[in-house]
C-alpha cells in the first residue's frame, strides 16, 4: 500500500517541480546523519481528548495491576526468575510449555488481524511507549518549557539561572516517573510482595534487585529523556511489519490527496469557488500537521513507517479547515482504496482467512486451558539402577518422580497402577504437594513375573485426588528376559 500512494505522490510531485526524495532519509536526521530534535506542537482535539480520557484508565490499570490479586495470585506476573507466571490469577510453569506456544501464536495472529483491519491503532492509543511519552512525559514538558516554540527558543538560549532551574526541575521529575515506572515493572516481574521486601528490607541483603531497580530507572529516564521516538523508528520491529500487513483496504491515518491537491497558499478573501477554479485544493500548505507530529513526518507524504496514528494532524487540520470555511476530513482515519474509490470499509477475504486461523488458535488455546491438569507429573526409571527381584518372586523397578502443584492451595495426591497388577509404593510417606511448589520423591513399584512381558512392559501410573483423576503418566517396568 506504501508503494501505490507513494506512486501517486511521485506523480504529483513532479507536476509541482518536486523531489520525492522523503523515503530515502529520516525525518529526524540531517544529511549528515545527525538527529534532528523533533518539537511537537501541543495538539487538541476530539481525538486528543479521547486519547486523554484513555490514558487515565491504562495508566490506572498499569499502576493497580501489580496490587491486584485473584486467589491469592497477582493478576499479571512475569517471573523469569523464578519461571512462574501467573496470568489473571492462574499459575502457569515451564511444563505449560504447549500453552505458551499457542499463545504465543494467537498473539501474533492477533496482531495481523487488528493491523490488517485497523492500522496501528494499538500504537496511538495504548502502547505505553506512546502513552507514557505523549501523555505523561510530553505534557510535563509543556507544562515547565511551554509549547513548541518555547522550548526551542529555551535550549538554545545562554544558560541562566532560570534555564538551569526549569531542567533540573524537568529531569528530576522525569528521573522520579522513571523510578516508579521502573519499579512498578519489577513487581510485574518479581511480584509486589517481592518488591515490599526489596524496598523495606537490608539493602545489603538485595544488591541484585536494587540494582535491577536501579537500572530500570535508568532506562526508562533515557527513553523518555531523550531517545523517545526513536524507540518507535529505530526498535520497535512493528512499524517495519505494518509494510506486510497493511492493505489498501486498512483502516489509516491518511491525507485525502484527491481534495488536497494541488496544494498552495490561502489568498485574502479567497472563496472556495475561486480557488478550486485556479486549481488549488482544500491543503493550504500550513505545516500544522507537520508542527504536531510527534515523529516529525509530513503525513501528506502518504502513509510512513514513523506514523504511530496518534492522531494529532487529523485534530489539527479539522481547526485549519474549520477556520477557513472548509469541511473537516482532509486527514482523517481512511482507507487507500476509500480515499481513491470512495469505497466503504469492507471485510476483504484476507481478514477472513486470517480470523478463521485466529479463531481456530483460540479455540485450541481454551480447550488446553479447559483440560490443563492442575498437577505436572513426571515419572522416570532412576539412572543405572537395575530391576530387583524380592524374596517371594517380585520383580521391582525403582523411579524418580516429579510432581509440580500448579494451584494455589495444598494438595494431598496417591498414585495407582492403572494396566496391571502390582504394588506401587511411596518412599517416606504419603505424597502432599504444597502449594505452587516442585515436590520429588522416589517411587518402588513391584510386580509378580507373571504379568510382565519379556525385558520391557508399558506401565501406566494414575494421580489421584480427592478420588479423582488428575492425569495419567506412562513408562516400561524392566524385568527379566524369558
Amino acid at each position: 500500500m506504501e508503494k501505490k500512494l507513494a506512486s501517486r505522490k511521485s506523480d504529483r510531485s513532479e507536476v509541482r517541480g518536486e523531489t520525492e526524495d522523503f523515503r530515502d532519509h529520516l525525518a529526524t536526521a540531517d544529511k549528515e546523519g545527525r538527529r534532528k530534535w523533533v518539537y511537537p506542537r501541543k495538539p487538541r482535539g476530539r481525538y486528543y481528548r479521547a486519547r486523554i480520557w484513555l490514558t487515565w484508565v491504562l495508566l490506572t490499570i498499569m499502576f493497580a495491576g501489580p496490587f491486584i490479586k485473584i486467589n491469592g495470585n497477582p493478576l499479571l506476573m512475569i517471573n523469569v526468575v523464578e519461571r512462574k507466571f501467573s496470568v489473571f490469577g492462574v499459575i502457569f510453569w515451564p511444563q505449560d510449555n504447549l500453552v505458551f506456544a499457542l499463545g504465543f501464536l494467537l498473539f501474533l495472529m492477533g496482531i495481523a488481524v487488528f493491523t490488517a483491519a485497523f492500522g496501528r491503532l494499538w500504537c496511538g492509543y495504548a502502547c505505553p511507549q506512546t502513552v507514557l511519552m505523549e501523555m505523561v512525559f510530553r505534557r510535563i514538558e509543556y507544562w515547565i518549557e511551554g509549547d513548541a516554540p518555547a522550548q526551542k527558543k529555551l535550549d538554545h538560549a545562554p544558560w541562566t539561572a532560570s534555564k538551569v532551574g526549569k531542567k533540573l526541575f524537568k529531569h528530576g521529575i522525569f528521573l522520579g516517573l522513571s523510578f516508579i515506572i521502573g519499579n512498578t515493572l519489577l513487581a510485574y516481574i518479581i511480584g509486589i510482595d517481592a518488591l515490599k521486601d526489596l524496598i523495606t528490607d537490608d539493602p545489603r541483603r538485595h544488591l541484585a534487585g536494587l540494582g535491577f531497580m536501579g537500572l530500570f530507572t535508568l532506562l526508562f529516564y533515557g527513553i523518555f529523556a531523550r531517545f523517545r521516538e526513536q524507540a518507535c523508528t529505530f526498535i520497535c520491529p512493528y512499524g517495519r511489519l505494518q509494510a506486510t500487513l497493511l492493505d489498501e483496504n486498512s483502516i489509516v491515518v491518511g491525507y485525502d490527496y484527491k481534495r488536497g491537491e494541488m496544494r498552495g497558499k490561502l489568498q485574502r478573501a479567497e472563496t472556495a469557488a475561486a480557488r478550486s477554479a485556479r486549481g488549488a485544493g482544500d491543503c493550504i500548505d500550513c505545516f500544522q500537521c507537520v508542527s504536531v507530529c510527534p515523529t516529525g513526518i509530513d503525513i501528506r507524504n502518504g502513509t510512513q513507517m514513523e506514523c504511530v496514528n496518534c492522531t494529532a494532524c487529523i485534530d489539527v487540520c479539522d481547526e485549519v479547515m474549520d477556520k477557513i470555511g472548509r469541511r473537516r476530513g482532509l486527514i482523517r482515519y481512511a482507507s487507500l482504496n476509500g480515499i481513491e474509490k470512495g469505497e466503504p470499509l469492507r471485510v476483504t477475504p484476507r481478514l477472513v482467512g486470517y480470523g478463521v486461523i485466529l479463531l481456530c488458535l483460540g479455540l485450541g488455546l481454551l480447550a488446553l486451558l479447559v483440560t490443563r491438569s492442575p498437577v505436572d507429573t513426571t515419572l522416570l526409571r532412576a539412572p543405572g539402577a537395575l530391576f530387583q527381584k524380592a524374596p517371594e518372586g517380585r520383580i521391582s523397578n525403582l523411579y524418580l518422580l516429579k510432581l509440580t502443584n500448579k494451584t494455589h492451595h495444598q494438595m494431598p495426591v496417591q498414585l495407582k497402577l492403572e494396566n496391571v497388577d502390582g504394588r506401587l509404593t511411596v518412599l517416606g510417606g504419603q505424597l502432599d504437594l504444597p502449594a505452587e511448589r516442585q515436590t520429588e520423591a522416589s517411587v518402588l513399584v513391584e510386580i509378580a513375573p507373571e504379568h510382565l512381558r519379556s525385558g520391557t512392559t508399558p506401565i501406566v501410573v494414575g494421580v489421584y485426588a480427592g478420588g479423582k483423576r488428575l492425569n495419567q503418566v506412562k513408562t516400561v517396568f524392566v524385568g527379566p528376559r524369558k
